[in-house]
């Protein structure tokens, strides 16, 4: 693998899969390399992905869960899994590029002046293009604001699925399993924190507004989830407050 590895999860992608956006950064972009984790999909994604991986054996690769495992233990899986190659910058994304692929790579550029730890904010501003349907904007603000106080910082947007590690810290906080299967970016935060110490963790952090960001199609995430995210929330609270 590269020196910058990007994981990105999939779960029955095959119909929104953006492969001609993969294609063209992997053939411009040759010192990055993209590590997909397949989690136990259904459809033909795998097939997709064996077919970009053949066309970009030196930058593409296929991580298989043997069953379903869900976003969070998918990603932490390819972390664990890249760190072996030794990259020097890790990053996930979602499949479906919400963020760019460029847009993510660029942010290796604030691991700088002892920034190890790189996130994505949807923070709408002047040139800057976030769209979101209302209900999403609306219910993610008020979760953003209960992880606010969970983790008593002043972060905008935990829950961007766009983040930038450095190997040392990214060594540091995947190594456990996770809480919650979609909570589990505020855990990321929790374990810096509670490595770290509330003051050094915050020089440690760089949180950078996306200069783009579009909602492609219907979250994954269940309706039914609304009530175990709550639980999820109290256990992470919990957890957070008694390390």
């Amino acid at each position: 693998m590269k020196d910058f590895v990007i994981i990105v999860p999939c779960y029955n992608e095959a119909n929104r899969l953006p492969i001609k956006s993969f294609s063209n950064f992997l053939a411009k972009e040759k010192e990055v390399s993209i590590l997909f984790v397949n989690d136990a999909s259904t459809d033909n994604t795998i097939d997709i992905l064996n077919q970009l991986e053949s066309q970009y054996q030196n930058q593409v690769s296929i991580l298989e869960n043997s069953k379903n495992k869900g976003k969070a233990e998918s990603i932490r899986n390819g972390v664990l899994y890249a760190l072996e190659k030794d990259p020097r910058q890790l990053a996930y994304l979602d499949a479906d590029l919400a963020t760019s692929l460029e847009e993510c790579y660029s942010y290796n550029n604030y691991l700088i002046d002892g920034k190890e730890f790189v996130f994505a904010s949807r923070i709408l501003k002047i040139g800057s293009v976030v769209e979101r349907k209302f209900s999403r904007f609306f219910f993610g603000r008020i979760i953003a604001t209960i992880i606010s106080n969970i983790l008593d910082i002043k972060v905008y947007d935990t829950q961007c699925g766009c983040k930038v590690f450095t190997k040392r810290i990214a060594e540091l906080i995947f190594q456990k399993p996770f809480i919650s299967k979609w909570l589990f970016d505020v855990e990321l935060f929790s374990r810096i924190l509670n490595y770290f110490g509330k003051e050094k963790a915050l020089n440690l952090m760089n949180e950078i507004p996306v200069k783009r960001w579009v909602d492609i199609g219907d979250s994954k995430v269940k309706m039914s989830y609304f009530f175990q995210l709550w639980i999820d929330l109290y256990k992470i609270q919990k957890t957070h407050n008694t390390k």
